[in-house]
């Protein structure tokens, strides 16, 4: 099975978001203020995570390793900051440091979820991801507004990875006990198995979502990008019902 835990998934938001802001800023094409961004956003998720655990219950590593992931944050904000007149200098390896942290924190996470471990921690794990780059893609959208000469390929490359991601989310919620324990009854849902289905329509949904946000980007016309962010508005509802509804279920 698998808890549903406020300071987890906040805990699993930040770090994986702050892990695909390395993957967009590895190649320095998008402007320091899209890391400033993310930086604060998930910076104040990893806090409230920090926070849900100490008032709601703490699980000692995973709030040691949030902190650091706090910290880890900040201190990238704060030297991109200091550096934004020279942006060569800003080591992109930085924003490393917080998501290496936090995998740390998310396993102690998994672990306390409860047994079998084996299948707790990686959906803990996969779930992290899953979220961070669905996210990720949606903020970038939005970024072309402030730098609308950005290429298309950061953008291109989340949405790639998150199609790819989805699969093995689905697959680790599959697993038994897991949704296919709820969709043919074995587990109760309380609700008449509408659930299970919901779930199943989220995952089929987002992939969708994800196929025609890439079509969409092929299209030559700026317009593009904002239809494809609108898009990844919707794929955000869509990729959060996966991946709670899962947790809520098999809680």
């Amino acid at each position: 099975m698998i808890r549903l835990d406020g300071a987890t998934f906040l805990l699993q938001w930040a770090v994986g978001g702050l892990a695909f802001l390395w993957v967009t800023n590895r190649r320095r094409e998008v402007g320091v203020g899209y890391g400033w961004l993310l930086r604060g956003v998930f910076g104040a998720l990893a806090t409230g995570s920090v926070v849900l655990g100490f008032a709601l219950g703490w699980v000692p590593v995973r709030e040691i390793a949030g902190i650091g992931v706090v910290v880890a944050t900040a201190t990238a904000l704060a030297v991109s900051a200091v550096r934004r007149a020279t942006p060569e200098r800003i080591p992109t390896s930085m924003d490393l440091v917080a998501p290496a942290i936090g995998v740390v924190g998310l396993v102690a996470a998994g672990v306390d979820a409860g047994s079998p471990v084996w299948l707790s921690v990686p959906r803990t794990l996969v779930g992290a991801a899953f979220l961070g780059v669905v996210s990720d893609a949606m903020l970038l959208g939005h970024w072309y507004l402030v730098q609308p000469g950005l290429p298309r390929r950061p953008l291109l490359e989340l949405v790639r990875l998150a199609a790819v991601i989805l699969p093995v989310e689905v697959a680790v919620m599959l697993i038994p006990t897991g949704m296919v324990s709820v969709l043919d009854g074995s587990v109760d849902d309380q609700y008449g198995g509408i659930l299970g289905w919901m779930w199943v329509a989220c995952a089929l949904t987002t992939g969708v979502l994800l196929l025609v946000t890439r079509a969409a980007l092929r299209e030559r016309q700026y317009a593009a990008v904002m239809a494809a962010t609108g898009l990844l508005y919707l794929a955000i509802l869509t990729a959060f019902g996966t991946d709670l509804v899962a947790r809520a279920v098999l809680a």
